[in-house]
């Protein structure tokens, strides 16, 4: 009997892998690019380059990863063993990434590629397995939300601190030297995570048994087949999360040389981070009272209006706090139901072919938000080569034009695009009936094994008797 406590134990354990992530992912995010080209000053397009080339491998990495998963078998599950293996070399990679040689340019570009594409494996080995085990957490719907919800609540909590402890830490352990506080800084975020996912590891337990033994690569494949809900929620991935990528990059940038508030960097990445909370907790509740894809675009079109606001502002501060408020709302709520709702087209491929491939599918996912996530990185360096950015230099006309491009207008019409894609999904309204057909049809599966069983264990018994 699954108790209350131990299904917190499971919620928990399952979301603090998500606050390990957000210590990496988050200073990735937002501080990645300024670090390569403000602090070891390498070439804009040169970062540009880097920053496509090591997504893209990694999204393929992503992909392996996921078939990985899917013929993984051990005593602790198939996807539970890799935040075990990869908490290590995780937090190992996230120092060596925001460390400065003194090897020249040419060494460190050379350096940048190899420690940021081994981040990015490292990450990719401790990331898949938390979407790819989701399905095998509950197969019920809502808990599947609450799970979730609980996993982007840890989420934000953990890009809260990087976004706003980062910079202090900074500057009190740099001592006037940026290489040296974000060196630092890594070293403490790094092994926060490292210990966290050594707490996912004890608490997580995949309860939903996959049926079939083996799969092989055709048959993962299979699952895809046909799967247009899996189809429309990929293509979206590319622009939702491109749009958030282009402005959450961008956002150092635009306060220190748009606004000219280098001091409100903190504060404005903690909202973006803090207060999407309060619209994930309030998730649960309202899934529970309409279809996922509609409360996707509510809370996008929410999203939508705080960028506008902010656009509308320019450099006002107080336009640019509530307009910043308002799209960390929508951002809350359009986040979490997304991360509820991928494992939903999982659960279709398996009810369409009778192949369950959570591993694969989530890292399809998982490449398609590396390509956005690369794609938004060498596309604002292009804009920022052609507005002629200087770092360290106050900006001509073309580069605070380029700045403000990357940061809201380009993510205002990436995540109009977005509400278009997921105006087509239509699995919400069957996914009850789908999940009853799964389970009848696991029911009738476990019958028939088990009489299959009995069958073997009573020729067991008069075997010797005939010998």
């Amino acid at each position: 009997m699954v108790t209350k406590a131990g299904i917190w134990k499971q919620r928990l354990g399952y979301g603090v892998a998500d606050f390990a992530c957000n210590l990496i992912w988050q200073m990735i995010t937002l501080y990645l690019m300024f670090f390569y080209t403000d602090v070891m000053g390498l070439q804009v397009l040169a970062v540009s380059a880097l920053l496509l080339v090591t997504r893209v491998v990694d999204g393929v990495a992503d992909a392996i990863m996921g078939i990985i998963i899917d013929k993984t078998r051990t005593r602790w599950g198939k996807s539970r063993p890799y935040f075990l293996f990869g908490a290590i070399p995780f937090g190992i990679l996230g120092i060596l990434t925001f460390y400065v040689p003194d090897i020249g340019p040419v060494g460190k570009l050379i350096y940048a590629y190899i420690t940021y594409m081994g981040l990015s494996l490292a990450y990719t080995m401790v990331n898949i397995p938390m979407a790819s085990i989701l399905p095998s957490l509950t197969r019920d719907g809502q808990e599947r939300t609450v799970l979730a919800t609980t996993r982007i609540i840890f989420s934000f909590i953990g890009a809260t601190a990087v976004s706003v402890l980062t910079m202090p830490l900074v500057r009190m352990l740099g001592n006037g030297s940026q290489a040296h506080g974000f060196f630092w800084t890594m070293v403490i975020f790094s092994f926060v995570g490292m210990m966290l996912f050594f707490v996912t590891f004890k608490n997580v337990e995949e309860k939903v048994k996959l049926r079939q033994e083996k799969v092989t690569v055709a048959q993962t494949f299979s699952a895809l087949k046909g799967n247009t809900p899996w189809y429309i929620f990929a293509a979206n991935i590319i622009f939702m999360f491109g749009g958030m990528f282009f402005h959450q990059g961008s956002l150092i940038y635009y306060f220190t040389y748009y606004v000219n508030r280098p001091d409100l960097i903190g504060l404005v990445a903690g909202m973006g981070s803090l207060i999407p909370i309060i619209g994930t907790f309030v998730t649960p509740m309202l899934a529970r009272r309409m279809y996922k894809r509609n409360l996707f675009q509510i809370a996008s079109a929410v999203t939508v209006t705080g960028m506008l606001i902010m656009l509308i502002s320019g450099t006002n501060i107080f336009g640019l706090i509530v307009g910043a408020v308002i799209s960390a709302l929508g951002n809350g709520v359009r986040t979490a139901i997304y991360f509820s709702m991928q494992a939903d087209p999982v659960d279709y491929g398996e009810w369409k072919s009778g192949i369950s491939a959570a591993g694969f599918i989530s890292s399809l996912n998982g490449f398609i938000g590396k390509v956005a996530m690369a794609l938004a990185g060498a596309v604002s360096g292009v804009f920022l080569t052609w507005g002629n950015y200087a770092p360290n230099q106050t900006q001509s006309a073309s580069g605070l034009f380029a700045i403000q491009l990357n940061y809201l207008i380009i993510p205002l019409i990436l995540t109009v695009i977005s509400m278009i894609i997921m105006y087509f999904y239509r699995l919400d309204h069957i996914f009850p009936q789908i999940r009853n057909d799964i389970q009848e049809r696991n029911q009738a599966q476990d019958a028939s094994e088990g009489e299959n069983t009995s069958n073997v264990h009573g020729n067991k018994d008069i075997l010797p008797q005939s010998v």
